[in-house]
C-alpha cells in the first residue's frame, strides 16, 4: 500500500460507566484521537449485556484508536491493571492508516 501508514489498532470494550475514566487515562498518555460507541451489547465474562432491555439495562462502550507501536505499548501497559478493575477487553492488532486527512496519532 503506497499511501498507507502501518499502525496498531486498539479496540477496548468496557462498562459504559467507566468510559470517562478510560478517556482520562488515554488523555494522560497523550493519545490524540479515538472513536467511542456507547450502548454496545454482547456476551462476555460479565454475561450478556443488553442495552435494549428496558428493565435491566446494562451498557458497554467500545473505544477504537489507531496509533504507532510505541504508543500502543504505553496504552497496553497502562490499561492492563485497569482492565482487571473495569472488566471488559482490549484487542491490539496491526492495521494501516490510509492517507487522506492528517493523521491524528
Amino acid at each position: 500500500m503506497d499511501s498507507a501508514i502501518a499502525m496498531k489498532r486498539i479496540e477496548i470494550v468496557i462498562d459504559e460507566e467507566k468510559l470517562k475514566e478510560l478517556i482520562g487515562i488515554l488523555n494522560d498518555l497523550g493519545v490524540r484521537g479515538y472513536t467511542f460507541i456507547k450502548s454496545a451489547g454482547g456476551l462476555g465474562s460479565r454475561g450478556t449485556r443488553r442495552p435494549d432491555d428496558i428493565f435491566f439495562e446494562q451498557n458497554n462502550a467500545m473505544l477504537i484508536l489507531a496509533c504507532q507501536e510505541s504508543q500502543a505499548q504505553k496504552v497496553a501497559t497502562a490499561l492492563r491493571p485497569k482492565l482487571k478493575e473495569f472488566g471488559g477487553m482490549c484487542l491490539v492488532s496491526d492495521c494501516y492508516w490510509i492517507e487522506g486527512p492528517p493523521v491524528s496519532y
